[in-house]
């Protein structure tokens, strides 16, 4: 614990100022860097005038808080200090409207564009709605090369970093379109394996762009955790809305006997879902204060319920006795359930103050670990078995390294996280572990979409 008495250092004022803002998320963690490097230049500044360190910081900080309403904010919350005294005072600065109605004008012409995106392919001859396969594996094409492009735009990458993207881009798109899968409708595997793993090899591109040159830093491969949690929040509040308002529309027009469900599985649907994903990126870019407050509560609400039902699960397998049923559909409902659980202990772990002792939440995410754990090991165990009764098959084989990837990282989440509610080991490296396995999946996704269609004959 820190002594009260003892004068606070420069580095140590500036520390908790940059963990402010990453906690509060009043403004976008990606910017703290910048805003940190603004403080340090104010504050070298005002030593070189004369000014003695802790008088040059809280001054830089008043000036901060002419240009951001956050210092102030920090200043409130710490009322017993002198920040008060030099920074509440300002009247509130209002955000640059240029600058916000320029980002609000592009998020929703890139939304229009990957409306109209995904219906370009009909004038190739594709339709919506028969030839599934082109469509399942170019799905992310229509959103997230301008999802990448909207944030390399945002974090003003360099012309080299863009073009690595969309190098990646264009090489993923010859992977999806080269091979001559065997239709998904006739059983075809390969396709459908790729179809599904593609975005989320493509999602990792997306988050290289997010994070805006600190993807090599633990935090800006943290921001991107959170970024992803709350995007998959908005998206889910935008859908569940888009399907209120179709079920209102669709009531309407049967009053006149007019029948609108072809134009909603046609164009509605299609359009709606691509905007949304652009959309929802804006909407967690632009008003991350409200969703700082729900996001940690549905955490906080759905880690016990999903601990719960995975060890309700164990016991009904050990009272049974029944073994796991490895069908595709199975697996992939069972491996989806695997990686909400670990998105709910990322999410956790991107959401919490590094350095707050351990808590009662702490262990019933450790409880959940151990109960993902446990349900993976079983998994993997029913497909090695299938596999050594009937052979090698696309599906097995990419249940197989799914599952052995989700236990490598379940493992030693597990052991870290026990580590630090002893007290043996920081939760940073926690959040190190977690970030730095990312590209782990990323890289199996690659796989299955490049070397899994020839390997297994493209059926």
């Amino acid at each position: 614990m820190t002594d009260p008495d003892r004068p606070v250092s420069l580095e140590e004022q500036i520390d908790q100022w940059r963990s402010y803002l990453r906690r509060r998320q009043a403004i976008h963690s990606v910017d703290v860097a910048e805003l940190e490097d603004h403080l340090r230049e104010q504050i070298a500044a005002l030593a070189d005038g004369g000014l003695a360190p802790d008088e040059a910081f809280l001054v830089a900080v008043k000036r901060m808080g002419d240009l951001d309403a956050l210092s102030r904010e920090f200043a409130r919350e710490h009322s017993d200090r002198l920040w008060k005294q030099l920074v509440v005072a300002s009247a509130d600065p209002g955000e640059s409207g240029g600058r916000a109605h320029r980002d609000t004008f592009v998020a929703f012409g890139l939304a229009v564009a990957a409306a109209l995106l995904i219906k370009a392919p009909a004038l190739l001859g594709f339709r919506w709605g028969e030839d599934e396969g082109f469509y399942a594996r170019n799905i992310g094409f229509f959103v997230l090369p301008l999802l990448t492009g909207y944030f390399a735009w945002k974090r003003r990458l360099p012309a080299g970093t863009v073009r690595l993207l969309a190098a990646g881009f264009l090489a993923a798109g010859v992977f999806a379109n080269i091979y001559p899968f065997t239709a998904m409708a006739a059983g075809g595997s390969t396709e459908a394996l790729a179809a599904l793993h593609l975005p989320i090899a493509l999602w990792l591109l997306v988050g290289v762009a997010y994070a805006g040159g600190r993807w090599g830093q633990v935090g800006g491969r943290m921001d991107f955790i959170r970024f992803s949690g709350e995007l998959f929040i908005y998206f889910v509040l935008i859908a569940l809305g888009g399907g209120v308002l179709t079920a209102f529309m669709v009531l309407i027009f049967e009053a006149i006997g007019v029948d609108v469900e072809p134009i909603f599985e046609s164009w509605l649907l299609p359009c709606g879902a691509m905007g949304a994903v652009v959309i929802a990126s804006w909407l967690v870019e632009a008003k991350q204060s409200v969703i700082e407050n729900m996001a940690p509560v549905l955490t906080r609400l759905f880690t016990p319920l999903f601990a719960a039902v995975l060890i309700a699960f164990l016991g009904t397998l050990l009272w049974t006795g029944n073994g796991i049923d490895i069908e595709r559909e199975v697996l992939i409902a069972f491996d989806l359930l695997l990686v909400v659980v670990l998105g709910l202990v990322l999410y956790s772990v991107s959401a919490r103050d590094p350095g707050a002792p351990p808590g009662i939440f702490d262990v019933l995410q450790v409880v959940l670990l151990v109960s993902a754990l446990l349900a993976d090991a079983v998994a993997l165990g029913a497909i090695a078995a299938r596999i050594s009764e009937f052979g090698f098959s696309p599906n097995r084989v990419a249940a197989l390294g799914e599952n052995a990837i989700l236990l490598v990282n379940l493992v030693w989440s597990t052991v870290l996280y026990v580590k630090f509610l002893r007290g043996r080991g920081p939760f940073a490296l926690l959040e190190r572990w977690q970030t730095d396995y990312l590209p782990v999946y990323a890289g199996w996704a690659a796989i299955v979409v490049i070397v899994f269609p020839p390997l297994f004959g493209y059926a």
